[in-house]
């Protein structure tokens, strides 16, 4: 059988990842083509247009790239035909997926899509449900987005988060901070200078700053290696470095989840630009936007975004978390509730998704 995947970031890439993985296991003459990244080009899947191009943040991001991706749009769908590609399935990255998707309807309507991880809708609003529902199947990932789109009379599947499977509670040696400033361009960009000054303020602490790709070094600048107190990291694994680390200061996304599941306290942060922070709190329904935070409703890890990540906000945070007990041990609680929200009767999450791809 052959696919067709649609990612667009590296979060979308290393979940697409695990079900490949998953049904080459169980069809071992399956065939994958697509848009993905490392996690994918690792499982032998045909990249025919790396990520690392299509980092889009925000809506002006999107707007740059509009003809860019325009042009790709229709070049995907031309693969698809000559390779007579029996099933498509997309993940995540709405802003190009979504149109994607109606392309693909219009044009090879026999082609069966899947819509895997659907973009964030509850909090984007409601308006690109009549997008979505194109789709052949629609599965998520969170419990509450399958009450969400109950509520909108739309099927979904679920049969779990797919992290409580790739990650256990680690022991920790408390040596380190652990520093991830995401995987885009601009946000690391504008994360790095907050995370230097950090750096910088606590002299007497050791760091490890964690990249997605050696390519991503010249984005620190030229001092970065003033700073002796600093490791940086591209090839270590996630879990090796929590493992070493008593506190995460990272860029909201995937990655605060995966920490959450792990068990490391960490402290989420995000700055971007002005129009996307104006839409972002006068336009779209936000109210947390970590996925911890998200899956249990209330404040497991602190939210420091736009005017609120600075420096001294952040090292105050840390501090308050590493010394007062009582803070801790709410955290640690908070912790595991989220494990435990995640948690459905099924063992094999990723299996689950793959054989229903396949069926």
């Amino acid at each position: 059988m052959k696919f067709f995947v649609s990612a667009g970031e590296v979060s979308g890439d290393l979940h697409i990842s695990y079900i490949i993985k998953a049904i080459q296991s169980m069809e071992s003459s399956s065939q994958f083509v697509g848009v993905a990244g490392d996690h994918c080009k690792k499982l032998g899947v045909n990249i025919i247009q790396d990520i690392k191009d299509l980092s889009i943040i925000g809506f002006t991001g999107a707007i740059k790239k509009y003809r860019f991706l325009k042009k790709k749009a229709y070049e995907y769908l031309e693969i698809i035909k000559s390779e007579n590609i029996e099933k498509v399935i997309l993940v995540d990255y709405g802003g190009f997926n979504l149109s994607f998707l109606e392309l693909l309807k219009k044009e090879v309507p026999q082609v069966k899509l899947y819509y895997y991880i659907p973009p964030k809708l509850w909090i984007w609003g409601k308006k690109r449900i009549k997008k979505l529902v194109k789709s052949d199947e629609i599965m998520v990932i969170f419990p509450w987005e399958v009450d969400f789109y109950k509520k909108n009379n739309v099927k979904v599947t679920y049969f779990g988060n797919p992290f409580i499977e790739k990650y256990n509670f680690l022991e920790r040696t408390n040596e380190h901070i652990l520093l991830l400033p995401g995987s885009r361009e601009q946000e690391v960009k504008s994360l790095f200078p907050v995370m230097k000054e950090i750096i910088e303020n606590k002299e007497n602490e050791k760091f490890l700053l964690k990249l997605s790709s050696k390519d991503h070094l010249k984005w620190l600048g030229d001092d970065i290696e003033q700073y002796k107190n600093l490791k940086i990291l591209v090839s270590d694994s996630l879990e090796s470095l929590v493992e070493k680390s008593k506190i995460a200061i990272c860029a909201s996304g995937t990655v605060t989840l995966e920490l959450a599941i792990m068990g490391i306290p960490a402290i989420v942060i995000y700055k971007t630009g002005k129009i996307n922070a104006f839409i972002g709190r006068h336009i779209l329904k936000i109210g947390f936007v970590a996925l911890p935070n998200l899956t249990i409703n209330r404040e497991v890890y602190p939210e420091l975004l736009q005017e609120k990540c600075r420096a001294e906000l952040i090292i105050y945070s840390m501090d308050e978390i590493l010394s007062n007990d009582n803070i801790k041990t709410k955290m640690n609680n908070d912790i595991i509730a989220v494990r435990e929200k995640l948690k459905i009767n099924n063992n094999h999450v990723i299996e689950s998704y793959a054989g229903f791809i396949l069926k």
